[in-house]
């Protein structure tokens, strides 16, 4: 096993940001690979969980100082796909009958695979899905009735018949005269007749 000065120069390929983690990092763990101090002791001096400095440990071991430089995880790229795959998964999703994610998700990876693509994961379609516009989701999925009836700001009514609507125009309204409470213990001036 090397030494954790040998590991040390193990960080010229790592960038600045992640070779500055990696030593802030070491540096909580070396009172416990040097110095013989329990591992719950250096984490708890640093104020960092014991499970997080049991991983940083482990990833120390096998890897050596870079192991402890964070990384992208494999095939992650920085959360950008393609805008002709987004307005794929747009435009499948967005057919009638509505399809279900599922089957918009099978669809775009296999797209994808055969543009060569990154495949999106079922979460990155369903965000992509529910993300779009609702009127525009109700117009291509339920059609242009239900989109006016949903999403129109004018209400419009259209009488089957002539003069079917008029009588709700021209209803008259019962009123009723009411006046305020007389104050307690106050005498009434006046009687309605």
């Amino acid at each position: 096993m090397m030494t954790s000065v040998g590991k040390l120069q193990d960080l010229t390929g790592v960038t600045e940001a992640r070779r500055r983690e990696a030593m802030e990092r070491f540096v909580v763990l070396r009172p416990h690979l040097e110095g013989g101090t329990p591992l719950s002791d250096a984490a708890a001096a640093a104020g960092i969980p014991v499970r997080t400095a049991e991983r940083w440990l482990a990833r120390y071991r096998a890897e050596g100082i870079t192991g402890l430089a964070r990384r992208n995880p494999t095939g992650h790229r920085d959360g950008r796909f393609p805008d002709q795959l987004v307005a794929l998964v747009e435009g499948l999703f967005l057919r009638r009958p509505p399809p279900s994610i599922a089957t918009v998700h099978r669809l775009a990876c296999e797209v994808a695979r055969n543009k060569g693509w990154p495949e999106p994961s079922y979460m990155t379609v369903h965000r992509i899905a529910t993300g779009l516009d609702p009127a525009l989701v109700s117009l291509a999925q339920e059609g242009e009735r239900h989109y006016r009836e949903a999403f129109d700001l004018i209400y419009r009514r259209e009488a089957e018949r002539s003069n079917a609507i008029w009588q709700a125009d021209h209803t008259e309204l019962e009123h009723t005269r009411r006046r305020p409470a007389p104050a307690a213990g106050a005498a009434v001036a006046h009687r309605d007749p």
